[in-house]
């Protein structure tokens, strides 16, 4: 009697181990129906119903749903799927199907907030970790209790640290607004968004339901008065990167401006167009590559930047024996030639190149950002930041340590002692200027990652270098550098308050003032040769 007893209760347990698949596939079958009836709750009925039935075909069902590829039939019932490639699938059962007349299933917001929410519970467990990580925000987001349960098992199973880091601070979302939440589980749920402490976290933690316990209300405020003290350091920290993000592209245009300005004397009013023929080179060369060959496109600014040093360098040492020898130490006659210059060179090239913005692209090593707790870094300007430390560096090496640097330091001093010693002044000049046009025309290599590549690109910066070397100090290139990250930096942190325009026009003022208390700068020279 025992044995028939024991074989009875196998067979129970096993007809009920069958018929639970078997039911879960009607509902399934069941719930794609209720999607033919065209009604916002049924469809909403549906959703919920084939998120958690377990079929298989339960995630590319709601996925064709949110993207408005899932389509019904009323005779006969039947739900389909369309296909990237335009044909349709049976949503049942995944095989090719050919519908007659279909309608699609239609959204509004609130069932979007339910399919979002729904697709991010099913994509919990993807062995995909990016997609386990984008689920987890859009449960942060949706807030879907039903969701807690896969969460749970989610959070048990994961070993990527930022996927559970995310799936945690998912749970810690619904577990605030979920009401029969014991006060112990909120107080948990608070501290999570608290170490989260971005803008998000401090929006849910703001919005706490009315009948919240007291403690937990306590601890949120506390948080959000943590969140906001954070958030204000990492602003700050921000703006200082952008002011030194600023502040080398400042040096970049300047520091060509402070030898030919500086160290010459000659005020060149062509500097800015030295700039923009690099960025044009720039342009140049990655057409040609686009064109020849397109595998070399990561390389383009290694190849640019010769030639742009070149083609900037010859046409000022062209500018020199043309124009700048003739008119040393008359100032005015100076300024007004290089203006002509300047006004021929932007003609030249609109003429060329037309008038509008040219597309100038980015390697990969030069595309997306990273962040670093609160700050957000992008690797063009980050590379920009590197490489003008680099091009500062090798000037000062090149001025100290060569012969060159010696001959144009030696000439720029005392001209006559150097002409008698038999360096040939003239030639100096010429080699000077032409750096200082070279050094422009890498600028404009990169320049040409952060800003728009068109004839005016030059005169966009020839003000704000000339306010850099004035006071930094003329003729000093540590002064440059010093007076290009302040004035970067006091840009950025006063645009918040007074906007860009005022922000410059502020930094003009106090630049004015400052130089009245020091004539010569920040970096004053001081030496016999100046004081004559």
């Amino acid at each position: 009697m025992t044995f028939f007893r024991f074989i009875a209760a196998g067979i129970f347990l096993l007809a009920l181990s069958l018929s639970a698949p078997i039911a879960r596939a009607q509902d399934f079958a069941a719930a794609l129906a209720d999607f033919t009836t065209d009604s916002f709750s049924d469809t909403e009925k549906a959703v919920t119903t084939i998120a958690t039935s377990g079929n298989p075909r339960a995630a590319d069902v709601i996925q064709a749903l949110q993207d408005g590829r899932l389509f019904f039939t009323t005779e006969p019932k039947a739900v389909f799927i369309r296909t990237a490639d335009g044909k349709f699938a049976d949503a049942a059962t995944g095989q090719a199907a050919t519908p007659a007349s279909p309608r699609p299933v239609r959204l509004n917001n609130r069932l979007r907030r339910s399919v979002d929410a729904a697709l991010g519970g099913l994509t919990l467990l993807s062995p995909d970790a990016n997609k386990r990580l984008e689920a987890a925000i859009s449960v942060f987001r949706s807030r879907d209790a039903a969701a807690l349960p896969t969460l749970d098992t989610a959070i048990a199973k994961e070993t990527n640290t930022r996927v559970k880091r995310a799936l945690t601070e998912a749970r810690a979302a619904v577990i605030l607004f979920k009401t029969d939440a014991s006060e112990t589980d909120k107080l948990d749920a608070v501290a999570v968004l608290r170490a989260r402490g971005d803008q998000e976290a401090k929006a849910l933690l703001s919005s706490l339901p009315a009948d919240s316990p007291t403690n937990v209300k306590t601890a949120a405020q506390s948080a959000v008065a943590a969140i906001e003290s954070n958030l204000a350091l990492w602003a700050t920290a921000q703006n200082a990167w952008y002011g030194i993000s600023l502040g080398s592209v400042l040096l970049l245009a300047a520091i060509g401006l402070a030898i030919t300005f500086g160290v010459m004397g000659v005020i060149n009013m062509a500097h800015g167009e030295m700039v923009m023929l690099g960025a044009y080179t720039t342009f140049v060369v990655q057409e040609i590559i686009r064109t020849k060959n397109p595998a070399l496109f990561d390389y383009s600014l290694l190849i640019a930047l010769p030639l742009a040093f070149c083609v900037a360098g010859l046409v000022g040492i062209a500018i020199e024996r043309g124009v700048i020898r003739w008119l040393y130490g008359r100032p005015l006659e100076t300024l007004l030639a290089t203006w002509g210059i300047s006004l021929i060179l932007q003609q030249a090239v609109r003429t060329q190149f037309g008038p509008t913005n040219k597309e100038v692209g980015n390697p990969s090593w030069m595309s997306g950002a990273f962040e670093v707790g609160g700050l957000t870094i992008t690797y063009n300007r980050l590379w920009i930041v590197c490489f003008t430390l680099a091009v500062f560096v090798g000037l000062l090496a090149m001025l100290r340590f060569s012969r060159i640097g010696l001959e144009m330091r030696a000439v720029t001093q005392n001209r006559a002692m150097a002409a008698s010693m038999g360096i040939r002044t003239g030639r100096i000049d010429a080699l000077t200027f032409g750096l200082g046009s070279g050094i422009a025309g890498i600028a404009g290599v990169a320049l040409s990652q952060i800003d728009n590549v068109s004839p005016n690109l030059g005169q966009s910066y020839i003000i704000d270098s000339f306010m850099v070397v004035v006071f930094g100090g003329v003729g000093n290139l540590w002064g440059t550098l010093v007076g290009a990250f302040t004035l970067g930096i006091a840009n950025k942190f006063l645009e918040p308050f007074a906007g860009a325009v005022l922000g410059k026009i502020a930094i003009l003022v106090l630049i004015i003032l400052f130089i009245q208390k020091r004539p010569r700068g920040l970096f004053a020279l001081k030496g016999r040769a100046v004081e004559a």
